[in-house]
C-alpha cells in the first residue's frame, strides 16, 4: 500500500501539486534507502537535494571599488560626447545639401518659367509671321 501511495505522491510531485508536508514524505521514504528499483532516480534525486540543502559558501565575496564607477560613468559620458559632436557634424554636412538641393530647385523653377515665357513668345511670333505671310500671298493675289 506504501508504494501506490508513494507512486501518486510522485505522480502529483512531478504535476507541481504536492503540499510541503507530502514532499516531506517522499524526501524520507528515498533517503532511508529502501526504494523499489523501479523508483530509484528519484532516490538520487532527493538525496541529491538534502546534501545541496547542507552545502554553504565560505569563501569571502570581493566587491569592485566605487572609483571604477566614476571610472565607467567618465568612459561613458566620454562617448556620449563623442557621438553628440559626430551627428551635429553629420547634420550640417545634411544641411548644407539640403539648401544646396533648395537652390537648385529654385533655380530649376526660373529656368523652366524664363524658358516657357519665351516658348510662348517664339509661338506668337511664329503665328504673326505667318498671318502676315498669309497676308502677303493675298495682297500678291490681287495686285496680279
Amino acid at each position: 500500500m506504501e508504494l501506490a501511495n508513494i507512486e501518486k505522491l510522485l505522480e502529483k510531485y512531478e504535476n507541481a501539486e504536492t503540499t510541503l508536508q507530502e514532499e516531506a514524505v517522499l524526501k524520507n521514504y528515498f533517503t532511508r534507502g529502501n526504494v523499489a528499483p523501479h523508483m530509484q532516480e528519484y532516490a538520487y534525486m532527493f538525496t541529491y537535494f538534502t546534501v545541496v540543502k547542507e552545502d554553504t559558501y565560505t569563501k569571502t565575496i570581493k566587491l569592485a571599488p566605487k572609483k571604477t564607477k566614476k571610472m565607467n560613468f567618465k568612459w561613458l559620458s566620454l562617448a556620449a560626447s563623442i557621438m553628440l559632436l559626430f551627428s551635429v557634424f553629420l547634420g550640417q554636412q545634411e544641411y548644407k545639401e539640403y539648401q544646396e538641393r533648395k537652390k537648385a530647385e529654385k533655380i530649376y523653377a526660373q529656368v523652366n518659367k524664363g524658358l516657357t515665357l519665351l516658348s510662348n513668345n517664339l509661338k506668337k511670333g511664329e503665328q504673326a509671321v505667318d498671318q502676315f505671310y498669309k497676308h502677303g500671298t493675298a495682297i500678291k493675289k490681287v495686285l496680279k
